[in-house]
């Protein structure tokens, strides 16, 4: 979007000054009887989608629909025709069951939706799944359905949005400046995701987030009150949020009220809605029975008969409705031109920093971004490797300003601090380290969300063991092909003495079936170096990096295969001629592979290691490389990891020995444990013979 006009700015004031819709549209002044029809268009639609899919969940959609509709035609910045607008306003459907809401709100805005697709509601390959899903749909903001991810996810969209803003912004120049709205639930609000991030969004003072609670007091097994009788509005005060309560979401003037006080807050702000779940329908209203099943055809001809609509048409949209949908189009327009005309003449007196927002937001790297990345020294004692990786963090973070991130709780461990940035903060908006506090799952989950927003690299960080809590969100953001990155440290049981307790056994396994999930677990300093490349570039998924606590010697690379073989999944590490058997390992195991060579090459028995990081890398590389790394005719092959051997059989074949540890650790030195549980190039050796 911005390429062309951040190399002519002078040109593109031209353009936009020609262009620029001379027409001001007020926000304020609300077509009360309009909107009340198009607000009942949405109910028809809400549950006339479900009804021809026979599934579906029209109650929450119908309850919602005077606040989407409002946000939407009255409040939001946004424009149908460039849904990817740098400057927009966010939105997220946290509660993402009520897709149909979002669907019927992107179809009449003109996001490009048309009727047929809300008819082909929940149906092999439409445009309108059942869950709204992020990269298929235009206008979707984020994949939601696992209800509280949405809400997680905005604090990182409303975190983004900040830190971008310190950057570029200038006085009167203020291009990035945007609101993140949110729709949740109460399941949103019950989920322990959003306490953490709710939490952390407090104390950041994320004044641009906006959320709007969907109090209907209904949950599927009946009233909220069975399971959930806090306090909430007083918890998310506790939390420093900023509270307002609406008694009927039908006062869109009373809504657009407190939106207006949340923006003029400098708090993130929470306003408690008291809706009324599949309202108006005479039969449905109030019940669980409304959440997540068709209302069938004789309740829905009862409930348009009260709402003023057609009782028999289904996805009926009058001629007035698609008006007010034009309308959303010229404001949209207008407003994105406006900020084109500025963002012209920032670049006029700010080219520089013109193009480097384009770069950021365009996901382009900056000429010599990896320039400071220098190999490491061979060496015996060598480094742990979340040591060489905290090394690497601070080269790149120098060139590289928009790489952000932080730990939960644990930097000075997982060697996650960017040397000389201030902490992220209220009073630092600037600050590259962020203190997500001992909340992985919310951590994982503004990660998400600041990687949704646009123009960054943010990564996290904690130990391995802690992936268990931060699995919902890398699962989504895996579903969505976020490239967020995981530094995932303390990878074995080479951390010792804590025990069993934070020592990872089934974790790496559990991360490598994640469909679009790439996981590496590097050997030595080099590879740590090469693997924060592949993290930074990879454009197909998260990406999480498996890191030492103990030292790993430094490979001597003239000895040795190159490391940048890493970014191959797998690669010959040290070959003898007429090898019969391969060794393979991944990590902190591929030194323990080659001694066991050489135990080998001592009883005149030739082998190959195979440094392996990473099975996603390799699994997508050509047959002629996978058989060059693995070729087929020596079938005696041997796997080593510390840590679960699940998975391994692929690589070994059905002949093959995996040396793993298919049990708990224990709390002792990591010498003692590596011998004790068999981790020795001896063992290996002995595997390795067993199958010659």
């Amino acid at each position: 979007m911005l390429s062309e006009f951040t190399k002519s700015p002078s040109a593109f004031v031209q353009c936009a000054q020609k262009s620029i819709l001379k027409e001001k549209f007020s926000l304020s002044n609300s077509n009360l009887i309009g909107d009340k029809l198009c607000i009942n268009v949405i109910r028809g639609l809400a549950m006339d989608g479900p009804q021809k899919a026979n599934s579906g969940h029209p109650g929450a959609a119908m309850a919602l629909a005077p606040l989407g509709w409002t946000l939407f035609r009255h409040v939001m910045k946004h424009d149908p025709k460039e849904p990817k607008w740098y400057n927009r306003d966010r939105f997220v459907l946290s509660c993402g069951h009520a897709s149909m809401l979002l669907y019927s709100l992107l179809h009449l805005s003109g996001y490009g939706l048309t009727i047929e697709d809300l008819k082909q509601f929940r149906q092999w390959g439409s445009l309108t799944p059942g869950h709204p899903e992020y990269g298929h749909t235009k206008g979707v903001e984020m994949t939601t359905g696992p209800l509280g991810q949405g809400l997680a996810s905005a604090v990182g969209m409303s975190l983004a949005e900040r830190y971008i803003a310190s950057y570029f912004n200038r006085p009167d120049f203020n291009i990035v400046d945007h609101y993140t709205y949110v729709i949740c639930s109460d399941g949103d609000l019950m989920e322990g995701v959003t306490s953490e991030a709710g939490s952390l969004a407090g104390t950041l003072k994320l004044g641009k987030l906006i959320a709007i609670y969907d109090d209907n007091r209904i949950t599927i097994e009946g009233k909220t009150d069975i399971a959930f009788t806090e306090d909430r509005a007083a918890r998310y005060a506790a939390y420093g949020w900023h509270i307002q309560e609406v008694d009927d979401p039908n006062n869109l003037e009373a809504f657009q009220e407190a939106i207006a006080k949340a923006k003029a807050d400098p708090r993130p702000s929470l306003i408690v809605v008291h809706s009324h779940i599949a309202y108006p329908s005479p039969k449905m209203q109030d019940t669980s029975a409304s959440h997540g099943s068709p209302f069938g055809a004789e309740e829905i001809a009862v409930t348009k008969k009260v709402m003023g609509l057609p009782e028999n048409e289904s996805f009926y949209v009058p001629a007035e409705v698609y008006a007010e949908g034009k309308i959303i189009e010229e404001q949209g327009k207008a407003e994105r031109l406006e900020w084109e005309k500025l963002f012209a003449a920032y670049a006029e007196k700010y080219p520089e920093l013109a193009r480097e927002f384009g770069d950021w937001m365009e996901g382009r790297f900056p000429e010599g971004w990896d320039k400071d990345l220098i190999n490491f020294e061979p060496s015996e004692k060598g480094l742990a490797t979340r040591v060489s990786s905290g090394k690497v963090l601070n080269a790149i973070a120098k060139r590289l300003p928009n790489l952000i991130g932080g730990s939960a709780d644990l930097a000075p461990s997982t060697k996650t601090m960017i040397d000389g940035a201030p902490s992220q903060s209220a009073e630092h908006p600037e600050g590259r380290n962020i203190h997500f506090g001992i909340r992985e799952h919310g951590m994982a989950a503004i990660v998400n969300g600041m990687m949704l927003h646009g123009g960054l690299h943010a990564y996290d960080a904690t130990f391995l063991v802690f992936a268990d809590y931060m699995r919902g969100s890398m699962r989504v953001g895996a579903l969505m092909g976020l490239n967020a990155i995981h530094v995932l440290t303390h990878d074995s049981i080479g951390l010792g003495e804590d025990g069993p307790t934070h020592q990872p056994i089934e974790h790496l396994a559990s991360m490598r079936i994640i469909p679009n999930f790439t996981l590496i677990r590097p050997a030595d300093a080099n590879e740590t170096l090469e693997a924060w490349k592949v993290a930074l570039t990879h454009k197909e998924g998260p990406v999480a990096l498996a890191l030492t606590r103990q030292n790993l010697p430094t490979l001597d690379r003239t000895k040795y295969g190159k490391a940048e073989g890493l970014k191959k999944g797998a690669y010959v590490l040290s070959d003898d001629p007429g090898a019969k058997v391969i060794l393979m390992a991944s990590g902190s195991e591929v030194p323990i592979c080659l001694k066991a060579q050489e135990i080998l090459r001592q009883e005149g028995i030739a082998s190959r290691v195979v440094s392996f990081p990473s099975w996603e890398l390799f699994d997508i590389q050509d047959e002629a490389y996978k058989e060059s790394v693995l070729p087929k005719n020596i079938k005696a092959r041997v796997a080593v990891e510390a840590a679960g051997s699940f998975g391994w059989g692929k690589y070994v074949g059905c002949g093959g020995n995996v040396v793993a540890i298919d049990h708990f650790g224990a709390s002792a030195p990591f010498e003692v444990l590596y011998e004790k549980f068999g981790l020795t190039p001896e063992n290996v050796a002995a595997k390795a013979k067993e199958l010659i």
